[in-house]
């Protein structure tokens, strides 16, 4: 399993990132994916998670300002955030889940200036 992130970088309050994240060694069609974030100092938390039939699911602090895609042709899944604020500054990761087990990519850091 291969997870490769991309996408960070410095962004203004209110503006807006796409990350990505390419995929490989797995049956990406049918795999449960999703976009961890973690500060110093704190557990990794869920950001957002999408399911092979496309249902996703959010945190409550990014309803609203951030989706999940995929593009099964592409193997690869994305995170766009809009509105940005700078609580969401962190290193964001990429996971598949194949129960029970969680494959991570390396981060990718995420810096909102206020």
């Amino acid at each position: 399993v291969q997870l490769q992130a991309s996408g960070g970088g410095l962004v203004q309050s209110g503006g807006s990132l796409r990350l990505s994240c390419a995929a490989s060694g797995f049956t990406f069609s049918s795999s449960v994916m999703g976009w961890y974030r973690q500060d110093p100092g704190k557990q990794r938390e869920l950001v957002a998670a999408i399911y092979s039939g496309g249902l996703t699911t959010y945190a409550d602090s990014v309803k609203g300002r951030f989706t999940i895609s995929r593009d099964n042709a592409k193997n690869t899944v994305y995170l766009q955030m809009n509105s940005l604020k700078p609580e969401d500054t962190a290193v964001y990761y990429c996971n598949y889940y194949r129960n029970p087990i969680h494959y991570w990519g390396e981060g990718t850091q995420v810096t909102v200036s206020s």
